[in-house]
Protein backbone atom coordinates (compact mmCIF):
# COMPACT_ATOMS: atom_id res chain seq x y z
CA UNK A 1 0.00 0.00 0.00
CA UNK A 2 1.46 3.75 -0.65
CA UNK A 3 -0.48 7.28 0.33
CA UNK A 4 -3.10 8.11 -2.29
CA UNK A 5 -2.28 10.99 -4.66
CA UNK A 6 -4.24 13.83 -6.22
CA UNK A 7 -4.83 11.81 -9.49
CA UNK A 8 -6.18 9.28 -7.70
CA UNK A 9 -9.18 11.53 -6.65
CA UNK A 10 -11.66 9.90 -9.54
CA UNK A 11 -10.67 6.35 -8.49
CA UNK A 12 -11.12 7.26 -5.21
CA UNK A 13 -14.40 8.61 -5.81
CA UNK A 14 -15.33 5.44 -7.83
CA UNK A 15 -14.47 3.55 -4.76
CA UNK A 16 -16.51 5.57 -2.58
CA UNK A 17 -19.65 5.26 -4.76
CA UNK A 18 -19.22 1.53 -4.44
CA UNK A 19 -18.72 1.54 -0.79
CA UNK A 20 -21.59 4.59 -0.33
CA UNK A 21 -23.93 2.39 -2.61
CA UNK A 22 -23.94 -0.99 0.17
CA UNK A 23 -23.97 1.20 2.71
CA UNK A 24 -27.63 1.99 4.86
CA UNK A 25 -26.86 5.47 5.88
CA UNK A 26 -25.08 6.90 3.01
CA UNK A 27 -25.53 7.27 -0.97
CA UNK A 28 -22.62 7.98 -3.28
CA UNK A 29 -22.27 11.71 -4.02
CA UNK A 30 -19.40 11.93 -6.24
CA UNK A 31 -19.21 15.66 -5.58
CA UNK A 32 -18.87 15.48 -1.82
CA UNK A 33 -16.61 12.57 -2.00
CA UNK A 34 -14.18 14.54 -4.24
CA UNK A 35 -14.44 17.37 -1.87
CA UNK A 36 -13.67 15.59 1.34
CA UNK A 37 -10.78 13.65 -0.77
CA UNK A 38 -9.15 16.83 -2.29
CA UNK A 39 -9.01 18.01 1.61
CA UNK A 40 -7.55 15.33 3.15
CA UNK A 41 -5.04 14.73 0.56
CA UNK A 42 -3.92 18.12 0.28
CA UNK A 43 -3.63 18.49 4.48
CA UNK A 44 -1.48 15.59 6.24
CA UNK A 45 -2.87 16.59 9.64
CA UNK A 46 -6.30 15.77 8.52
CA UNK A 47 -5.40 11.92 7.41
CA UNK A 48 -4.04 9.37 5.32
CA UNK A 49 -5.52 7.76 2.30
CA UNK A 50 -4.28 4.47 1.69
CA UNK A 51 -4.15 3.01 -1.59
CA UNK A 52 -3.85 -0.61 -3.32
CA UNK A 53 -2.38 -0.70 -6.53
CA UNK A 54 -3.03 -3.13 -9.37
CA UNK A 55 -0.96 -2.56 -12.46
CA UNK A 56 -1.26 0.94 -12.12
CA UNK A 57 -4.64 0.79 -11.09
CA UNK A 58 -6.68 1.94 -7.70
CA UNK A 59 -8.30 -1.37 -6.43
CA UNK A 60 -8.97 -0.80 -3.09
CA UNK A 61 -8.17 1.88 0.13
CA UNK A 62 -8.39 2.74 3.48
CA UNK A 63 -8.62 6.03 5.11
CA UNK A 64 -7.69 6.77 8.62
CA UNK A 65 -9.02 10.33 9.69
CA UNK A 66 -7.15 12.08 12.73
CA UNK A 67 -8.87 13.67 15.70
CA UNK A 68 -7.66 14.13 19.59
CA UNK A 69 -8.73 11.91 21.92
CA UNK A 70 -9.04 13.33 25.67
CA UNK A 71 -9.70 9.74 26.79
CA UNK A 72 -6.33 8.61 25.63
CA UNK A 73 -4.11 11.86 26.05
CA UNK A 74 -3.80 12.43 22.51
CA UNK A 75 -4.19 11.41 18.41
CA UNK A 76 -6.64 9.07 17.75
CA UNK A 77 -8.38 8.08 14.61
CA UNK A 78 -11.23 7.19 12.96
CA UNK A 79 -11.24 4.40 10.26
CA UNK A 80 -13.40 6.12 8.00
CA UNK A 81 -13.15 4.06 4.71
CA UNK A 82 -12.67 0.89 3.66
CA UNK A 83 -13.42 -0.78 0.38
CA UNK A 84 -11.85 -3.18 -2.64
CA UNK A 85 -13.32 -3.66 -5.88
CA UNK A 86 -15.62 -5.98 -6.06
CA UNK A 87 -13.42 -8.00 -8.96
CA UNK A 88 -10.34 -7.58 -6.42
CA UNK A 89 -11.92 -9.33 -3.38
CA UNK A 90 -10.66 -12.94 -1.77
CA UNK A 91 -7.05 -11.76 -2.44
CA UNK A 92 -6.48 -9.99 1.07
CA UNK A 93 -6.01 -6.67 -0.56
CA UNK A 94 -8.23 -5.69 2.36
CA UNK A 95 -6.90 -7.32 4.95
CA UNK A 96 -3.33 -5.63 3.45
CA UNK A 97 -4.62 -2.33 3.39
CA UNK A 98 -6.07 -2.66 6.72
CA UNK A 99 -3.03 -4.32 8.82
CA UNK A 100 -0.88 -1.30 6.45
CA UNK A 101 -3.26 1.58 8.19
CA UNK A 102 -2.98 -0.21 11.62
CA UNK A 103 0.87 -0.42 11.12
CA UNK A 104 1.22 3.52 10.45
CA UNK A 105 -1.17 4.48 13.16
CA UNK A 106 0.98 2.64 15.54
CA UNK A 107 4.56 4.13 14.41
CA UNK A 108 2.64 7.59 14.37
CA UNK A 109 1.72 6.82 18.58
CA UNK A 110 -1.78 7.12 17.84
CA UNK A 111 -3.61 5.74 20.61
CA UNK A 112 -6.76 3.80 19.48
CA UNK A 113 -8.11 3.57 15.90
CA UNK A 114 -12.18 3.58 15.75
CA UNK A 115 -14.77 2.56 13.32
CA UNK A 116 -18.88 2.31 12.53
CA UNK A 117 -19.81 -0.18 10.13
CA UNK A 118 -23.23 -1.47 8.93
CA UNK A 119 -24.68 -3.71 11.46
CA UNK A 120 -25.02 -6.53 9.10
CA UNK A 121 -21.82 -6.49 7.61
CA UNK A 122 -20.16 -9.84 9.13
CA UNK A 123 -17.29 -10.00 6.51
CA UNK A 124 -16.07 -6.89 7.62
CA UNK A 125 -16.84 -7.56 10.97
CA UNK A 126 -14.98 -10.69 10.90
CA UNK A 127 -11.55 -9.07 9.13
CA UNK A 128 -11.60 -6.10 11.90
CA UNK A 129 -11.79 -8.61 14.88
CA UNK A 130 -8.94 -10.95 13.13
CA UNK A 131 -6.84 -7.45 13.09
CA UNK A 132 -7.56 -6.93 16.71
CA UNK A 133 -10.54 -4.69 16.79
CA UNK A 134 -13.39 -5.13 19.36
CA UNK A 135 -16.64 -4.48 19.54
CA UNK A 136 -17.64 -1.40 21.72
CA UNK A 137 -20.30 -1.38 24.35
CA UNK A 138 -20.81 2.30 23.32
CA UNK A 139 -23.56 3.36 20.57
CA UNK A 140 -23.62 5.34 17.63
CA UNK A 141 -25.59 8.53 17.50
CA UNK A 142 -25.92 11.38 14.64
CA UNK A 143 -26.86 15.07 14.29
CA UNK A 144 -27.40 15.56 10.32
CA UNK A 145 -26.50 19.19 10.27
CA UNK A 146 -27.16 19.43 6.31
Amino acid sequence: PEIARSEDVDQLVDLLGLLFAQEAEFAPDAQKQSRALRQILADASLGRVYVARDAGRVVGMCSLLYTVSTAEGGKAAWLEDLIVRPESRGRGIGRMLLKHAIGQAHADGLGRITLLSDADNERAHALYRKLGFTDSPMRTMRLWLR
